[in-house]
């Protein structure tokens, strides 16, 4: 029995352009569904209670264990091919682009993608990370007295993190410090102390420090380390040295448990460190040391600097020669600048100012346990 070939439907010319405008309509919609969703999301005046309680300590602290643990499987920095794929689909969608239509045409379609795009990964950035920036200050949660915040106080305490640093040196480098890209189980114990004097949620996981392929940024902009904010990596610049090892890493883990502003992380950091082993109390002091080094006037920077010890001095001075042997002022000042808009366009108002915040904390807030 013969079957008839079935009939082939007809294709007219103005339902495909029809089709292609229908699609490029939709595209534009999406377009502006997301850059309205982010910019909502940007400006949305939640208050810092809420998102200490419905996200720091709510879903940000159920998601990060499973999202770092997961990260932790692969021995390279996910964050490296995450931005390979977007970098290059980009490119091919461009390309595609550029040989399909006219130059005003892909132009437009490139810059609508674009535009597409920023807006889902600050979505994406915000939900895995960044809403944190907006959760209840270190100061305002925790004991905090402004008035031992003075200048005699910090001529005090740099000279406690001078004598700190002479004492532990030799110990310190006897007991050394383990590879680059190992977890210190001593560092790890003393940062789930940390959280606990600070008051924040135990049971977050700590992240194997990873190199990455922005290390050559790394090393000319003066970075030393980096919370990946989507995929909660902890990445670290190779020239590190292994007795700044442990403040930089503390640093970045304080991240990983959501403490977003910089002095907050520099002052949970250094707390981690002078809990845990030798090595780790003697980055951290030393850490700390430098911090105020900066902060004092000439004449007292001048008087407590005599009581260093030689061992102490020497690494200070190999922490200056590895800062300044790769850094690119031109580099390092742009990344300055452009990481200091966007510390100020995730409201920290005083931008890379933070930093220093950690001295305020050191002197004012008062601890259940003295360091």
């Amino acid at each position: 029995m013969k079957r008839d070939a079935p009939a082939k439907a007809l294709s007219h010319p103005s339902n495909s352009k029809a089709g292609r405008a229908g699609a490029r309509s939709s595209s534009v919609r999406w377009c502006a569904l997301l850059v309205v969703a982010a910019s909502l999301a940007a400006i949305a005046p939640l208050p810092p209670d809420v998102i200490e309680r419905m996200y720091s300590t709510g879903v940000y602290a159920v998601m990060q264990p499973l999202v770092t643990s997961a990260s932790n499987a692969a021995p390279f920095a996910l964050l490296d091919v995450l931005l390979l794929v977007t970098v290059a689909l980009w490119l091919l969608f461009g390309v595609r682009d550029a040989a399909s239509v006219n130059w005003w045409r892909a132009s437009a379609r490139i810059a609508v993608r674009s535009l597409a795009w920023a807006a889902a990964a600050y979505l994406l950035f915000l939900g895995a990370w960044g809403l944190n920036y907006r959760r209840v200050r270190l100061m305002d949660r925790l004991p905090f007295d402004a008035a031992a915040v003075n200048s005699r106080a910090a001529v005090r305490l740099a000279a406690l993190a001078v004598g700190r640093v002479n004492a532990l040196y030799t110990t310190a480098h006897e007991d050394g410090w383990l590879t680059p890209r190992a977890i210190d189980p001593a560092l790890a114990g003393a940062f789930e102390r940390a959280l606990g004097e600070l008051g924040l949620p135990r049971g977050f996981v700590v992240a194997r420090p990873k190199f990455t392929w922005l290390d050559p940024y790394f090393t000319r902009a003066g970075v030393s380390g980096m919370t990946d904010p989507l995929l909660l990596e902890t990445l670290v610049a190779s020239d590190v040295l292994p007795f700044e090892r442990p403040a930089v890493v503390a640093h970045e883990w304080s991240h990983l448990a959501g403490i977003a502003d910089e002095g907050e992380a520099n002052f949970a950091g250094w707390l981690t460190c002078v809990r845990g082993s030798t090595a780790d109390q003697y980055s951290g002091w030393l850490f700390l040391y430098g911090e105020l080094a900066r902060a004092l006037p000439p004449r007292d920077r001048t008087t407590v600097a005599s009581a260093l010890a030689a061992g102490p001095r020497a690494d200070l001075a190999a922490i200056r020669d590895r800062l300044t042997r790769h850094l690119n002022l031109r580099v390092s000042a742009a990344g300055w600048r452009v990481y200091d808009s966007y510390l100020k366009a995730n409201r920290v108002d005083v931008g890379t100012a933070s930093y220093g915040e950690v001295i305020r904390l050191a002197l004012g807030v008062r601890l259940a346990t003295p360091f």
